[in-house]
């Protein structure tokens, strides 16, 4: 095997690691979820294991991306992102990244979504800026009301809810990572 492809399966582990990592997903579960035992599971992430498309299919379906990712295949041809919003309970979430690393989402959020708050928790840092409309963040005992250009930053694994505030929708990007730092705005005083 030539040096670049050496280069190129020899990545394949650590990408792996690092994504089942971010996700908080043991090898036990991941193993469930893929029919793949945890010692192979276990070889492929150290690189004693070769990648093969039949172990490497199950693991992109169970993380949501392609499997080019998985290899860190160069990006070729168009360079768009092709986004597919979802829309559910009056939000409509729109994609504006890839899997992996960072991700930035816009979303919209109508006046009539608004049920009763469940606040959620999950891994992770967001970061929210109000494009359009007022937004209603509960943030563990705090209750904030953030106007069209305000940003919000926090923990997310303290409890929060989002919703609109008032009866017009609200317009909003956030960005989500495992690393706060990736997803700070830092601003100076002039």
């Amino acid at each position: 095997m030539n040096s670049a492809k050496k280069d190129v399966v020899g990545a394949v582990g650590p990408r792996l690691r690092e994504l089942r990592r971010r996700r908080g997903i043991t090898l036990a579960e991941l193993g469930r979820r893929t029919g793949i035992s945890e010692s192979t599971l276990s070889r492929l992430e150290s690189g004693s294991r070769k990648p093969t498309v039949e172990l490497l299919l199950p693991l992109a379906k169970v993380y949501a991306v392609p499997l080019d990712y998985l290899v860190g295949a160069p990006r070729t041809g168009d360079p768009r992102i092709y986004l597919r919003p979802v829309t559910r309970d009056g939000m409509t979430l729109v994609p504006l990244s890839d899997p992996g690393g960072v991700q930035a989402y816009k979303l919209l959020i109508s006046p009539t979504s608004q049920s009763e708050p469940e606040l959620q928790t999950h891994d992770g840092f967001e970061w929210i800026y109000v494009l359009s409309g007022r937004l209603r963040l509960l943030l563990g005992e705090q209750s904030l009301s953030l106007k069209a250009g305000e940003a919000a930053e926090f923990d997310t694994h303290v409890p929060h809810w989002i919703g609109a505030d008032g009866d017009q929708a609200v317009e909003l990007l956030i960005l989500l990572g495992r690393q706060g730092e990736r997803a700070h705005l830092r601003v100076r005083a002039t």
